[in-house]
């Protein structure tokens, strides 16, 4: 195969900010589009297991040898327009989300800001229509290009048909069907961020509302995700995670009342979103909480995120997320819902 580099031997704890996760068949790196489609077929065509992976991020994967192939998007690429009062920027779904924020600033667009420190490549955005501190990035899309594994042809998705809602999409409900190529985004030419999360105006000192300028807000965000522990960083196993282990849950406002009144919640359009970490902890899940022997734990930071305190298993961590969940259901009687994709494993 073409612009293919097969690595033989290798593991998901190799490839994962988790760090765990068993070995593979085959890894294959793919660094252009063609040759990402092309490992895509040729699997396909033998009826062979296959899983497209990222940035490794948001992956929790078995600690069982994985029987397929992991075909790994690098395709580059990135375009930068400014026409009509608006930032158009067309981006390889292999290229570093990090990095995109700080280019979207410098071509001219704030809007962005609240979504930096987030780990992960530009092509997994729209899967979990990826947020935070107030900004969705499905607010921004214009179109998804993607190889559609059942119609077996590249498409042209608009934003508007990606069905975004909070932390989904028609790519998420249909995990194995797409395999995304390259995002375009349309940003607002104004450096300025409108604040809408109250978190984050309180760090800056501003109501809520009022417009601070990008580069000011990227500081704040990223200062404020170090503090939980949810920006990268080898040294520190508070980051060995895949940051936010489960949702927040979207309940019915007869639901949401019956919560204790300290529960942080948002009216929304589908209902009213509650704090899960509020509901982990008010089940006596503090930071660094363990189970006994086990090497998995909550960070230390930000009860949302369970972390790798070294040589930890996946089993471990899952039997963690599972302690908390049950937890949390027989006190409250909501489910928490798990953020991350699960490879060969169940919560």
């Amino acid at each position: 195969m073409s612009h293919l580099v097969d690595i033989e031997s290798t593991s998901f704890a190799d490839h994962t900010t988790l760090r765990t996760g068993g070995t593979v068949d085959s890894w294959i790196v793919a660094r252009t589009e063609e040759a990402c489609i092309e490992a895509v077929i040729e699997c396909d065509d033998l009826g062979r297991a296959l899983l497209v992976v990222g940035g490794g991020s948001n992956l929790v994967c078995s600690d069982d040898h994985f029987e397929g192939t992991v075909v790994q998007i690098a395709c580059p690429g990135l375009r930068t327009e400014q026409r009509d009062g608006v930032v158009h920027m067309t981006v390889g779904a292999g290229e570093d989300w990090y990095d995109l924020v700080q280019l979207s600033l410098e071509a001219g667009s704030g809007f962005l800001a609240p979504l930096s420190g987030i780990p992960g490549l530009v092509g997994a955005t729209p899967i979990q229509n990826v947020g935070a501190y107030g900004t969705d990035v499905g607010a921004v899309i214009s179109s998804v290009r993607v190889w559609d594994r059942i119609e077996r042809r590249v498409r042209s998705i608009a934003g508007s048909d990606c069905g975004f809602e909070y932390r989904s999409s028609i790519f998420k409900a249909d995990v194995d069907r797409y395999v995304i190529l390259e995002v375009e985004f349309v940003l607002p030419l104004d450096a300025g961020v409108v604040i809408g999360y109250q978190q984050l105006a309180d760090y800056l000192g501003v109501d809520l509302g009022d417009v601070v300028d990008g580069a000011i807000v990227r500081d704040a965000v990223l200062s404020l995700r170090r503090t939980k522990g949810m920006v990268l960083d080898d040294s520190d196993h508070d980051t060995w995670s895949v940051g936010s282990f489960f949702v927040n849950p979207v309940l019915d406002p007869s639901a949401a009342v019956a919560l204790p009144a300290a529960c942080p919640r948002y009216e929304g359009e589908r209902g009213v979103k509650v704090s899960a970490a509020y509901l982990i902890e008010s089940c006596g899940i503090e930071p660094g909480f363990q189970l006994p022997g086990s090497r998995a734990r909550v960070s230390s930071k930000h009860t949302l995120a369970l972390c790798n305190s070294g040589g930890a298993s996946t089993d471990e961590v899952v039997s963690l997320g599972r302690e908390i969940r049950n937890r949390v259901r027989d006190n409250f009687g909501i489910e928490l819902q798990h953020e991350p994709r699960f490879v060969g494993v169940r919560l």
